[in-house]
């Protein structure tokens, strides 16, 4: 088997075209995440604090070059001068974005972990998933189950 037939063997699983699904969904929903914290979010939690703008909040580390025309209160222009700096305003407003992402996240797989146990609770509850449309269906297991059945019946039959 050639190298090209086993990547396509690998790439054709599930679970892998799954995974590179929910790194795309994960890229737009991090852009939705990054558009309200930055848009939204911080905006109104600097005019709480009365400081509009987080982005340039900053402490600077070097000196301002010689020729340098722009505002010396304005992060990107400092640091596209060139100037040391520690942004902590933009690490604030990551960390805000972090949090809101692993919170919308975490609802998420506890939705999702909800509809799982209820789906789990029903299988229980019958002996076919074939049964209903509530439960997925895995065929494979039901037709065990029916060999199990029948051959509970031989056995049952032949020892009476």
């Amino acid at each position: 088997m050639s190298v090209f037939d086993e990547f396509k063997k690998f790439i054709s699983r599930g679970n892998v075209l799954q995974l590179a699904v929910g790194v795309v969904i994960g890229a737009a929903f991090g852009k939705i995440t990054t558009s309200l914290t930055e848009s939204v979010l911080m905006p109104f939690i600097g005019w709480l604090f009365g400081a509009v703008d987080f982005s340039n909040w900053f402490i600077r580390l070097g000196s301002i070059p010689q020729g340098y025309s722009g505002s010396t209160a304005n992060y990107a222009e400092l640091k596209e001068a060139g100037v040391a700096m520690i942004g902590y305003g933009d690490l604030l407003t990551q960390m805000v974005n972090f949090l809101i992402l692993a919170f919308a996240l975490f609802l998420l797989i506890k939705g999702v972990n909800r509809v799982l146990d209820a789906i789990e609770e029903d299988k229980k509850a019958m002996d076919s998933s074939s049964d209903s449309d509530k439960v997925p269906t895995d065929p494979q297991l039901d037709v065990l189950r029916d060999i199990r059945k029948e051959l509970r019946g031989l056995r049952e039959a032949g020892g009476a």
